[in-house]
């Protein structure tokens, strides 16, 4: 029999794990008066001397929270080591006090002389474990009981610094108890109210209501009540009826952890905990875990298998258990209620069947699930299945539940944890970071943000993947938000890819890697970059992914795609993809990077995403061809490794690189310069000069502008006409319409100067580049550049009415089209 969390409202005992505590809760606290009978022959002279005085009215001042508990008094006890006074109450309050004569903490003297509106004159200082021996007269029973030494407990941060003990009601005072042979008093009956054993004045009486206030009652009239104030503090409720528990002694069955306490904690430091922080956590726990306390009082539930005789003696042994076990097996765990105590009974024990009747506790549900280790994977081993399980995932409160409990079931049973490694998250809360609450209507239902809601413009559909993206996009180790906002950010970050991936299914639809596709080493410069880059990513995916990090994958994925890849990459493929001839070399090469991080990107993105991931699959253009090896689904596909030589570029090419997302945003602010007076329109229409002056930079720079691979130029990079490199910012500058010169800093590209000129000759009608050579290169083409007639030619295409102009056309106008 020991005291344990009760629930009243649902007349059972309560796991530490089926408690809340919920903001708000205020209790009503009071300081009470013991009077002293007894004083102890530790206490000094001086002390002694001043209590033996005669009209002096001494008592120890104690505190507590649960008036109710004050019937179960049985001790006060103090903290040895603290300083406590002996003072005198002066002034018109404690005229009405039984005792004008306080023991109290030295350190809490002043508060208390504030608190009870009187002056506390001290008389004399003296250590707690001074008092050892003392006694005092309950100030409701006739009944004296002695002053104790407590523990550690007992401080001076709030109260008297002397603690009402009453040892079945609470579980410092239960060990107190235990150390000095105190009984186990506890006049509180299952449905919360006291029990005759509480005296006439309160038998009957509900303990937080009405019993209450009839202890505060009783305490006046004897005078003995020094202050009542309400205390705002923590206190546990019930989960299921969210109703206040109390601390009650009742007879349960428990299981000792302290046989194998170490042999857990070896086994928490075994395991990997995402975040690292819920090791700390459980270890604490686990330190301090007292008894578990594994019966509960419903009517549901496994039964705890244990017949009682006339006496109340139990019978519980190992062949009982196995009988029973054999039964259960066959017939569920019903087979306890429903058969007979003779039919439970093994053969050689039925003749006690009419001594014996059978237990009604159930077992603690979190016993239950803290076992369910051994019935999901321990049992199917031969299925596959491996134990120790790979990964344990719940709520960050289920340290002190589910994780641990199965972690206590499993060291005793296995010696070894039931997982490799857990991972913990918070909780979800609106998008002002308050608690959801129906009553707030702040709730976000996840079918509506699925589905949508009745008003479509103010809850519309974003389906599954949204939502799922959401999940992927927060930091699940802490509480995390949700709101109409939030979705809208993260619909547009899935708008975003589900764009790119629709635009690189586009760019493939007539790519055959197995004849199309260029070999590395052929690659120009930007793919190899763009590949170097596609492996940087798919590297940390991989790292985010083992180690559970999916707001990493998510980060990753949409800032590869926004950046790099669609903002400067696939824009300035659109060249290759279009307008250059459909077998180009160049064309061919931005067709095989695209199809490598395609299929880097689906892989990356199909757990998060899987709908639109597997939308993207079965789309792909090879699914059209017969001699396709694509697998049917992406998740058939595998990881997507990235090739080794992807990440073979330079550290120093690496660099260059990074240094020109600085030089193009030069590039740009020059062109918007004109465009904000409107002497601009496309930026194919100029031409530019650049000067860089850091000269690594440049060098790299010159060797992509001379590439002729229709790829590395700068003129593509840039997406202008033309781009020149000078020798110098001024001659960058000289004849521009425009100068616009950008430090970009040493380590990047030191200072870069862009001067922007009007691009020279016309406008291609279907590259829109500028070129010298528009109309003179072909006789049916007259509005096409160098680049796109050949191209317009192999496709056989011919304008109406091509041969009467050429034929009108003079001999002289003809002549450039021969060159």
């Amino acid at each position: 029999k020991k005291p344990v969390h009760w629930s009243p409202s649902s007349r059972t005992a309560l796991a530490e794990a089926e408690l809340e505590y919920p903001e708000g809760h205020t209790s009503r606290s009071i300081y009470v008066a013991m009077p002293i009978t007894v004083v102890g022959d530790n206490v000094p002279a001086e002390v002694k001397e001043l209590l033996a005085t005669p009209g002096i009215r001494a008592a120890f001042a104690i505190w507590t929270t649960t008036p109710w508990t004050i019937p179960a008094n049985l001790a006060v006890a103090v903290n040895a080591d603290l300083d406590y006074c002996l003072v005198k109450a002066e002034g018109e309050t404690a005229t009405g006090w039984h005792s004008d004569h306080l023991i109290v903490a030295e350190a809490l003297v002043n508060s208390l002389a504030e608190k009870f509106s009187t002056p506390l004159q001290v008389l004399a200082t003296f250590k707690g474990e001074c008092l050892e021996g003392c006694h005092y007269q309950h100030p409701l029973y006739e009944r004296v009981s002695p002053l104790v030494i407590g523990g550690d407990y007992i401080t001076t941060d709030s109260g008297t610094g002397l603690v009402h003990t009453a040892p079945g009601h609470g579980q410092e005072d239960y060990q107190v108890g235990l150390r000095y042979g105190l009984p186990l008093l506890s006049p509180v009956d299952d449905a919360g109210c006291f029990t005759d054993e509480a005296g006439p004045g309160f038998a009957g009486l509900a303990v937080q209501k009405e019993g209450n206030q009839a202890v505060v009652e009783a305490l006046t009239s004897k005078g003995v009540l020094l202050k009542e104030e309400q205390y705002a503090h923590k206190y546990p409720y019930d989960w299921r009826t969210k109703k206040p528990t109390i601390f009650r002694a009742t007879s349960q069955w428990f299981a000792s952890v302290e046989g194998f306490r170490s042999a857990a904690l070896d086994a928490i430091r075994g395991v990997s905990w995402v975040p690292a922080v819920g090791q700390n956590r459980i270890t604490a726990m686990t330190e301090g875990r007292n008894d578990w306390c594994i019966s509960r009082q419903r009517k549901w539930g496994v039964p705890i298998p244990v017949f009682y005789d006339k006496r109340g003696e139990p019978l519980l042994t190992e062949q009982t258990l196995n009988h029973i076990t054999s039964l259960v097996a066959q017939h569920g765990s019903d087979i306890w209620w429903a058969a007979s105590v003779e039919e439970l009974l093994p053969a050689d024990l039925k003749h006690l069947a009419p001594e014996l009747t059978k237990g009604e506790d159930t077992m603690d549900v979190w016993f239950d699930s803290g076992s369910s280790w051994a019935g999901v994977v321990q049992a199917r081993e031969s299925e596959g299945l491996r134990f120790p399980a790979d990964l344990y995932l719940e709520g960050s409160d289920q340290h002190r539940g589910w994780f641990q409990s199965s972690l206590l079931t499993s060291v005793a049973a296995t010696g070894k944890a039931p997982y490799k490694q857990v991972l913990t998250h918070g909780f979800v809360l609106d998008e002002k970071g308050n608690k959801m609450s129906k009553s707030l209507g702040n709730v976000v239902d996840p079918r509506v943000v699925i589905t949508g809601g009745k008003d479509e413009r103010k809850d519309p559909p974003y389906g599954a993947d949204v939502l799922r993206l959401w999940v992927a996009s927060v930091d699940y180790s802490t509480d995390v938000m949700i709101g109409s906002g939030i979705l809208k950010q993260v619909a547009e970050a899935y708008r975003k890819l589900r764009g790119t991936l629709r635009f690189l299914l586009g760019n493939l639809a007539d790519f055959n890697p197995a004849s199309d596709a260029v070999p590395y080493e052929q690659l120009p410069a930007v793919d190899k970059w763009l590949l170097a880059k596609h492996a940087q990513v798919m590297a940390e995916v991989q790292e985010a992914y083992e180690t559970y990090q999916f707001r990493r994958v998510f980060q990753s994925c949409v800032n590869f795609v926004s950046g790099e890849l669609s903002s400067f990459y696939l824009d300035t493929a659109k060249d290759r993809m279009y307008i250059q001839d459909r077998n180009s070399h160049s064309r061919r090469s931005c067709q095989t990077v695209q199809a490598a991080v395609l299929q880097g990107l689906l892989s990356s993105l199909a757990p998060l995403v899987p709908h639109m991931a597997e939308d993207a699959w079965l789309n792909h253009p090879q699914h059209s061809s017969s001699s396709s090896s694509l697998p049917a689904s992406v998740f058939l596909a595998g990881w997507a490794a990235p090739d080794q030589q992807w990440s073979s570029m330079s550290d120093a090419a690496l660099g260059c690189w990074s240094a020109l997302p600085a030089v193009r945003e030069a590039v740009t602010k020059g062109l918007e310069l004109l465009r904000a007076h409107k002497e601009l329109g496309s930026s194919l229409e100029a031409s530019v000069t650049l000067h860089v002056s850091d000269p690594k930079v440049a060098s790299w720079l010159a060797d992509l502008n001379l590439a002729g691979n229709a790829a590395d130029e700068l003129k593509y990079l840039f997406i202008t006409s033309s781009v020149q490199l000078a020798d110098s910012a001024e001659a960058a500058a000289a004849g521009a319409w425009v100068t616009k010169t950008v430090e970009t800093g040493y380590d990047v590209a030191g200072v870069v100067t862009v001067g922007v000129h009007k691009a020279a000759g016309s406008k291609c009608a279907r590259c829109w580049m500028y070129s010298t050579q528009v109309g003179h290169v072909s006789t049916e083409h007259q509005d096409l550049c160098e680049r796109c007639v050949p191209v317009v030619e192999a496709l056989g295409f011919k304008l109406p009415g091509t041969a009467a102009v050429s034929a009108a056309m003079p001999t002289a106008e003809k002549a450039p089209a021969a060159v």
